[in-house]
C-alpha cells in the first residue's frame, strides 16, 4: 500500500459492558488514540464505539466503520489490540479483506498487527487465539453458573411472576402478585382453558409480568403462552430449575434445549406459592387436554369420560340429559353400542362416594397418624442437619488450620488459597442443605397444612354439588360399561 497518503483514521473502541469501569476505560483509550495520531501525523475521522461482545458479527458502530472505508472515508483501523475488532476468526479476516479490498491499513497498538510496516504475517495466528481465549471464558462463565445452578442461586435476569430475587434467591413479593399465580392454578383446575385465563387477566387490567419486570417494551396484554409458562414453572413449588436451554456456539450464539440430565433442578430452594398437588393435577390436565382441541363449552364429564369397551370419548347429548360413547354418535350401532349415562345420576354417584370418603376419615385415629408421618420426617430432616453440621465444622476447622499453617510460613500462599478453595464449594453445598431441612422443619411443623386440611375438609362435607374444581382434583378418568355401570379411577384409593 502507499506510504505517502493522508492517513484518515478510524478510531475502534470496544468494551463488553456498560459499567463505570468500562466506561473510564473508554475515556481512557480516546485519549490513547489522540495522543498517538497525533505523534503519528493520522487525521482521526471519528470514534467508532461499541459496547458489546468481540465475537458478535452485527456490532452497530463496526458496520458504519466499514461502510466508512468502503466510501473511501476511512483508509485506517486503529485499534487497541485486534481481539476489540473481533474475537472470531472468520470474521476478522472478513474485516482483513474488506480493508485490504478498500486499501486501507490495520494498526493495533499492542504492535502485534501494523500492516502500515507489513507486519501482518502472524494475523491469523492472533485470530485464533482471540478465539480460543473467548471460548475458555465462556466456558469458565458456564461452569460458574453451573455451579451456582447446582448451590441453588437463581442465574436469571428477571424472577418469575410472583417473586423478587435478592441476594441469588427468590422471596415471594409483597403484592397481589403471589395470588394471581394462585388464580391462574385455581381458574385451570376449575376447567378454564389458558386463552380464557389470559383474556379474563387482561379485562381486568391485571399488569402482565413484562409490566412488573418493567421492561421497556412491556405489554399489557396476556397471552396464553405466558399463562401456560406460569402453570408449568417448577418456581412455584419452590424448585429452582435451570440451564434448560444452553448456546452452541460462541459465534452463532444458536441455542439447543439441553437434555434432561444437563438440567439443574434444586428441590425447596425458596418458598412456594402453590402446592405441589396442585401443580401436579395441573400437569396432568395439561398433557389431558393437550390430546383434543379443548374448547371452553364443554360439559363436565368431557375429556374425562369414556367407552369402556371402543376407548372412545363420551359425548353430552342434550335431548337425552346424558352421555353416549362418541363411535355410537358418530357412526351408530355398527360401530359401538349406546352406553348411555345420565348426567344428574352419574353426578350423585361420585358426591356419595366423595363424602363417604371424606366421612370414613375418622378424626382422631388420622390426626394422630398424621402427626406420627409429620414426627417421621421431622426426625430424617434433623438426622441431615446434624450429620451437614458435622461435615461443615471439620471443613471449618481445616479453614482454620491452613490459616494457622500459612501464619506460620509453614505453606505458601498459593497452597493455602489452594485449601480454601477447595473447601468452598462444599461449605456452600452444606450450608445450603441445612437450610433446606430447617425449611422444611417449619412447614411440617406449623399448623398451616393442618388448618388447611381441616378447612378442605369441611368444605367439603358441605358441597351440594359437583364442580369441575372437585371433579379434577378427585377424578382422574371415568368409563362407562355397555350396561351403563361406571367405573371410576380416583386419585386416591376409595374407603371399602
Amino acid at each position: 500500500m502507499l506510504r505517502d497518503k493522508i492517513i484518515k483514521c478510524g478510531v475502534y473502541i470496544r468494551v463488553s459492558k456498560n459499567v463505570l469501569e468500562q466506561k473510564t476505560s473508554l475515556v481512557n483509550q480516546r485519549e490513547l488514540f489522540i495522543q498517538h495520531a497525533e505523534k503519528q501525523g493520522w487525521e482521526i475521522v471519528d470514534f467508532y464505539v461499541d459496547i458489546e461482545t468481540g465475537t458478535s458479527t452485527k456490532r452497530p458502530e463496526l458496520l458504519r466503520l466499514l461502510k466508512d472505508i468502503e466510501d473511501k472515508k476511512v483508509n485506517l483501523i486503529a485499534a487497541k489490540e485486534l481481539s476489540r475488532l473481533a474475537r472470531n476468526v472468520e470474521y476478522a479476516h472478513k474485516i482483513k479483506r474488506i480493508a485490504e479490498t478498500c486499501d486501507t491499513d490495520i494498526v493495533v497498538l499492542d504492535g502485534s498487527i501494523n500492516t502500515l510496516e507489513d507486519k501482518s504475517s502472524l494475523f491469523g495466528l492472533y485470530a485464533w487465539l482471540y478465539e480460543h481465549e473467548a471460548q475458555a471464558t465462556s466456558n469458565r462463565i458456564k461452569h460458574t453458573i453451573r455451579t451456582r445452578a447446582e448451590l441453588g442461586l437463581f442465574n436469571g435476569g428477571t424472577p418469575p411472576y410472583g417473586y423478587i430475587c435478592k441476594d441469588s434467591k427468590l422471596y415471594i413479593r409483597k403484592d397481589d402478585t403471589p395470588n394471581i399465580v394462585r388464580r391462574i392454578f385455581s381458574e385451570y383446575i376449575s376447567g378454564k382453558g389458558i386463552d380464557t385465563i389470559a383474556r379474563m387477566l387482561f379485562n381486568e387490567d391485571v399488569p402482565t409480568p413484562s409490566m412488573i419486570a418493567g421492561k421497556s417494551n412491556a405489554n399489557n396484554k396476556w397471552h396464553g403462552s405466558t399463562v401456560k409458562k406460569i402453570l408449568t414453572n417448577q418456581a412455584y413449588i419452590g424448585n429452582m430449575v435451570q440451564l434448560k436451554q444452553s448456546v452452541v456456539s460462541i459465534i452463532t450464539k444458536h441455542r439447543k434445549v439441553n437434555d434432561t440430565d444437563k438440567t439443574v433442578i434444586v428441590e425447596n430452594t425458596h418458598e412456594p406459592i402453590v402446592s405441589i398437588e396442585d401443580f401436579k393435577l395441573v400437569q396432568e390436565l395439561l398433557v389431558q387436554r393437550s390430546h383434543k382441541k379443548y374448547h371452553q363449552s364443554f360439559h363436565l364429564f368431557t375429556g374425562i369420560m369414556f367407552c369402556n369397551d371402543c376407548g372412545k370419548g363420551m359425548h353430552f347429548k342434550r335431548n337425552r340429559r346424558g352421555y353416549v360413547c362418541g363411535s355410537f354418535d358418530k357412526h351408530g350401532k355398527k360401530a359401538c353400542s349406546c352406553h348411555i349415562i345420565r348426567e344428574e345420576e352419574l353426578c350423585n354417584l361420585i358426591l356419595q362416594d366423595i363424602r363417604g370418603f371424606i366421612n370414613s376419615l375418622n378424626s382422631t385415629s388420622y390426626l394422630e397418624n398424621l402427626k406420627k408421618s409429620v414426627s417421621k420426617h421431622v426426625s430424617e430432616q434433623e438426622k441431615v442437619i446434624k450429620n451437614s453440621t458435622n461435615q461443615l465444622n471439620k471443613l471449618n476447622a481445616r479453614k482454620l488450620n491452613a490459616l494457622q499453617l500459612y501464619t506460620d510460613g509453614e505453606i505458601s500462599k498459593e497452597d493455602y488459597r489452594l485449601l480454601v478453595d477447595s473447601t468452598k464449594d462444599e461449605i456452600s453445598k452444606l450450608e445450603l442443605k441445612i437450610q433446606q431441612s430447617k425449611q422444611a422443619i417449619d412447614k411440617l411443623t406449623s399448623d398451616a397444612a393442618l388448618n388447611e386440611l381441616t378447612k378442605m375438609k369441611k368444605e367439603l362435607l358441605d358441597f351440594n354439588e359437583l364442580t369441575p374444581d372437585i371433579l379434577n382434583r378427585f377424578i382422574k378418568r371415568i368409563e362407562v360399561k355397555e350396561d351403563r355401570t361406571p367405573i371410576v379411577f380416583y386419585r386416591f384409593p376409595m374407603p371399602k
